[in-house]
């Protein structure tokens, strides 16, 4: 037999390596319905940056139970409180991105800490792949009813006729009912005295007890003054009426149009998670919005439920950002 001809050869090899790369370059194309299906295959981690008990905990437990069923593997959740959720951000920036961690993120942790701490240790929108929205809360103003002030255009009116008239009670600098209030006093341009209380317990305490005429506070803790009459909302601060108030105007029909300040709850996974199982946790993350419980869940929480895309969360995170940042760095409020 004669020798092969080597230009044969040399195209005969570069025939076999260009074939070689064109697979390579197939196999994500093809792996990637395969993890779509094999996906989980073992137990998920849920970081929560709350402790345990309360509402956002609750929500966070009825999240990983759903998902447990829709997955048909355990979701677990790690609950890391401490400074205001950046503990459980920094150690989920940590993890691995293979769709086995994933944490419970609102307003706050997303937003509000990246202005607030001078090192907060990690970027929202570089560190993290953004999987669905699933529910926001509102802020009510709470007065007592014998408040003067029977809506928000009248509140902004007495408060312009008297600047300096009367105080509003918020939870400490830095939260949400703080900047809420903060917002509010920037867009009405009304000049009032924010009182920073512990939390929520004291504002209702003191509120009732005449020690302050009004609030800007999370709803829950005085839902049953609410209904038993001894406190009165005089508007809810998110865009839409609250199933738990449908009487109550929000801010924004009642006398300061687009105004909205409200806490929107969403699920993340580390950035570089692969973007199939992103796709199938957002697929069941709707499933589970739309369910009666988790509708009802929420709506005890003074909140409406949310459905979202990755794209969508990613955009209301950008736009929470040019929000809160300006406001928080504008007042000069840190955290260290």
């Amino acid at each position: 037999m004669g020798r092969a001809d080597p230009q044969a050869r040399l195209e005969g090899g570069m025939t076999v390596r260009v074939l070689r790369v064109g697979l390579l370059a197939l196999l994500p194309l093809v792996a990637a319905p395969a993890l779509a299906q094999d996906y989980p295959t073992r137990t998920i981690t849920m970081i929560v940056p709350f402790p345990p008990g309360g509402g956002n905990d609750t929500m966070a437990r009825i999240v990983a139970n759903k998902l447990s069923v829709a997955l048909g593997q355990t979701v677990v959740v790690d609950n890391r409180g401490g400074a205001n959720g950046v503990i459980a951000m920094r150690a989920a920036v940590k993890a691995q991105p293979d769709g086995y961690t994933l944490i419970f993120a609102n307003s706050s942790t997303t937003s509000i800490n990246p202005a607030l701490y001078a090192n907060v240790g990690y970027d929202s929108r570089k560190d993290f792949a953004p999987i669905g929205m699933m529910a926001s809360t509102s802020l009510g103003i709470i007065a007592k009813p014998d408040f003067p002030a029977k809506s928000v255009s009248d509140l902004i009116a007495r408060a312009k006729e008297k600047p300096g008239a009367f105080d509003i009670g918020t939870s400490p600098p830095g939260s949400g009912s703080h900047l809420a209030a903060e917002l509010f006093k920037a867009r009405a341009g009304v000049a009032v005295t924010l009182v920073p209380y512990k939390g929520a317990a004291a504002l209702t305490n003191d509120l009732l007890g005449g020690h302050i005429p009004l609030v800007f506070s999370v709803l829950p803790p005085a839902l049953g003054n609410i209904q038993s009459g001894a406190l009165r909302v005089v508007a809810v601060t998110g865009l839409r009426r609250l199933d738990l108030l449908p009487d109550v105007p929000t801010v924004a029909e009642s006398g300061l149009p687009d105004f909205a300040a409200v806490l929107n709850y969403g699920l993340l996974a580390p950035a570089g998670t692969p973007r199939v199982i992103v796709e199938r946790l957002n697929k069941e993350l709707r499933a589970m919005v739309a369910t009666d419980e988790f509708k009802a869940s929420v709506s005890r929480e003074a909140g409406v439920t949310l459905a979202s895309s990755p794209e969508d969360y990613a955009a209301e995170i950008v736009r929470e950002d040019a929000l809160w940042g300006p406001l928080v760095r504008g007042l000069n409020i840190k955290v260290e």
